[in-house]
C-alpha cells in the first residue's frame, strides 16, 4: 500500500530519523512527481499515482506554513525540524529557492531553535539556483544510494539525463553543508539481483564519501510496504558494519534499521 502527503503542509510527525517534524510537500496531495522512480519508493511507482491537482503556489505554501506554525505556538507544541518532504522530489518546484527563503524568515519568527531540512534525491542539484537554496538549510540531505550507474538505472530509475559522476562533483562542492543518505536492501527484481550490501557496492561508494566529505551520513533500510516484491531489509550486522566503515572515515553515521 503507498503513501501519499497532504499538500502543502502537513503533520507534525515523528521521523525516525529526524524528530517531530512538521512536513512540506511543494507537490500536489494526490499522487507522485519525482525524477527518481525508485523501486522501494513508500509513495509506489511514478506511473501508478499520477496526480491530478496541481503543484502548490509560493503564496499557498507560506499561508498554509504560517498558519501551522501560529498554531503550534499558540498550543506550545515546538517542532524540532520542518522537512521538505512528500509525494516526490522537493526542488522540482519551480520556485524552489524562493519557497526556502519565505520559510526561513517564517522559522525564525515563530521557532527559530527549529531546523530546517530538505529531503532531495540531489537530481536538480547540478542547477546553480537548488544548490545555492540547498545550502541555505540546516540539514540538506542528499541521496546518494550507489555510484554504479547499471544499479542506478534498476533500482533508482531516475529521469534521462542522469549522472551520478556529476552529482558527486556537486556533492564535492557542498562538503560539510550537506549529509548523504543512502538506502541499502536487499532481493531481486525482473530476475536481477538489486542487493548493495556487498563490498562490490560499499566499497566504491566509501570512496565517493571520502571526496564528497559530508557532515553525516544516514544510511536507512526498508521501513514500509514497498511497491515491488522481492526486496528485503538489510540486516542490523551488514548496517552496523557499514556505518563502522563510515565512521572509521572520520564521518559521523546514523542508522535507521
Amino acid at each position: 500500500m503507498s503513501i501519499t502527503f497532504p499538500s502543502p503542509v502537513f503533520g507534525p510527525v515523528h521521523s525516525r530519523r529526524l524528530g517531530i517534524s512538521l512536513g512540506i510537500n511543494l507537490l500536489p496531495g494526490d499522487g507522485k512527481l519525482c525524477s527518481f522512480d525508485c523501486i522501494y519508493c513508500e509513495c509506489g511507482l511514478n506511473g501508478d499515482h499520477r496526480p491530478q491537482q496541481k503543484i502548490p503556489t509560493r503564496e499557498q505554501v507560506a499561508d498554509a506554513l504560517r498558519r501551522q506554525l501560529s498554531r503550534m505556538q499558540q498550543e506550545g507544541s515546538a517542532p524540532d525540524v520542518l522537512t521538505f518532504a512528500g509525494n516526490g522530489e522537493p526542488t522540482l518546484h519551480p520556485q524552489f529557492p524562493e519557497i526556502i527563503d519565505d520559510t526561513i524568515r517564517l522559522r525564525d519568527e515563530f521557532f527559530p531553535q527549529a531546523r530546517i531540512s530538505v529531503l532531495t534525491n540531489a537530481t536538480q542539484i547540478v542547477r546553480p539556483e537548488v544548490f545555492d537554496a540547498l545550502r541555505r538549510v540546516d540539514n540538506n540531505i542528499c541521496k546518494l544510494d550507489t555510484i554504479d550507474p547499471d544499479y542506478i538505472a534498476r533500482v533508482d530509475r531516475p529521469h534521462r539525463g542522469y549522472d551520478v559522476q556529476a552529482v558527486i562533483g556537486r556533492l564535492i562542492a557542498f562538503g560539510r553543508d550537506c549529509i548523504v543518505q543512502t538506502m541499502f536492501l536487499q532481493g531481486e527484481h525482473e530476475g536481477k539481483d538489486v542487493s548493495n550490501v556487498s563490498d562490490a557496492f560499499v566499497g566504491p561508494w566509501l570512496s565517493a564519501l571520502q571526496l564528497i566529505g559530508p557532515r553525516e551520513v544516514e544510511i536507512y533500510t526498508i521501513d514500509r510496504d514497498v511497491p515491488v516484491k522481492g526486496l528485503r531489509k538489510a540486516t542490523p550486522t551488514q548496517l552496523d558494519s557499514i556505518r563502522d566503515r563510515v565512521e572509521a572515515l572520520g564521518i559521523r553515521c546514523t542508522v535507521a534499521y
